[in-house]
């Protein structure tokens, strides 16, 4: 059985956080690290993703899966979970999975519906990198700009690119399986669960992920939830306004 990869951080009641899709848990480090003063912290890789295991398969059963081995493999009990976008639909199914292994849940901007796929951009521009040719950085990120316009989702891909051995550059991620798989990412919370344990939907103000609308169905599936609004921020709210996420995960924690 594989283990996720993660970096454990502080002592304390565990508080394991999900990165998003493309992610890794290295985009946590920051926060993890003000977290970790009152928390044990886990920074979790998911399969496919950072330095964890790469796998054909890919879907959020397998992910929840994974996610509980590995809580089982370190005795982790009474967990806060926290996971953005795909982490929070991660973080959402395993909850109403195992509702007797989370203490608290935080979904940092994403609902249980479905969403559209709308990574196909990113992907085809991934696709052009070729690192026999693209073999520095500065190529890699030359080819990526010419197709990818928002800066902060071009370095945030770019964190991604790595030395494989001492002159071979490859994605972390597992660019195949993220492909085939696309579709998986939008999907919906499994119709008519239920996670009665307290709730915290983050919100970015300027992202249209939760809306108003989606409102009912966050409370048919978490009816002891409230959603919360990270101003001056869109979809990447931890990293666009760290202050105020981390001020409002701890006053939902403490």
């Amino acid at each position: 059985m594989k283990i996720l990869h993660s970096t454990i951080l502080g002592s304390g009641q565990p508080f394991i956080i999900l990165h998003g899709y493309f992610g890794m848990s290295d985009n946590w480090k920051s926060l993890g690290t003000e977290f970790s003063k009152n928390f044990e912290v886990h920074l979790i890789d998911q399969r496919n993703h950072g330095r964890s295991f790469h796998a054909e398969d890919f879907d959020y059963e397998l992910l929840v899966e994974d996610l509980y081995n590995y809580i089982q493999h370190y005795h982790l009990e009474f967990t806060i979970l926290l996971g953005h976008s795909m982490g929070g639909k991660v973080a959402m199914q395993f909850a109403v999975t195992y509702p007797e292994l989370v203490d608290k849940l935080i979904v940092a901007d994403i609902g249980p519906r479905f969403y559209t796929p709308h990574h196909e951009d990113i992907l085809a521009a991934l696709n052009v990198v070729n690192f026999s040719l693209h073999n520095t950085r500065k190529k890699v990120e030359d080819v990526l700009r010419i197709y990818i316009k928002e800066e902060g989702v071009l370095q945030f891909l770019l964190k991604n690119v790595y030395w494989k051995s001492k002159d071979e550059l490859a994605f972390r991620f597992n660019l195949y399986s993220l492909m085939e798989h696309n579709s998986e990412v939008g999907e919906a919370l499994p119709s008519f669960t239920q996670f009665h344990s307290e709730t915290l939907f983050l919100k970015g103000e300027n992202s249209n992920y939760i809306t108003e609308g989606d409102k009912p169905l966050i409370e048919a599936h978490f009816p002891n939830s409230k959603i919360v609004t990270i101003k001056n921020a869109g979809h990447w709210l931890h990293a666009e306004n760290p202050t105020q996420f981390y001020e409002e995960v701890i006053n939902f924690l403490i």
